[in-house]
């Protein structure tokens, strides 16, 4: 008998994963696999710092809503993760505070901080 797992239950046949890299290091990722899902199947469960205290955040609603999972990718910061896809080659990095550097300005990811 076959291992059960959500692909074999529905005969699902995805096409072979590709590889990105967060931090420097080479992760796969399924076609069409968030960002998000793409690290959390890695193992990665925060990939962002608050800007006032440093302290690590990753998905909270899972839906694009609470903006707890910013990330950068391809050098564009506050790029949520549960939402966007993981494409090939994609260099995915921990976002540090708003993303902008101390001198940006802009939303600073959380509720009601703003620069």
């Amino acid at each position: 008998m076959s291992k059960r797992t959500p692909l074999n239950l529905v005969r699902a046949h995805p096409r072979p994963p590709h590889t990105v890299t967060f931090d420097g290091r080479e992760i796969p990722a399924l076609p069409g696999q968030t960002v998000a899902a793409a690290l959390w199947s890695s193992g990665i469960t925060a990939w962002r710092t608050t800007r006032r205290e440093g302290e690590p955040r990753g998905v909270f609603c899972g839906i694009g809503v609470c903006f707890d999972c910013l990330v950068e990718v391809n050098g564009r910061p506050n790029q949520r993760a549960c939402l966007l896809p993981a494409t090939p080659g994609d260099e995915i990095r921990t976002q540090h505070g708003s993303g902008h550097g101390s001198g940006g300005s802009g939303h600073g990811g959380e509720a009601g901080e703003w620069r």
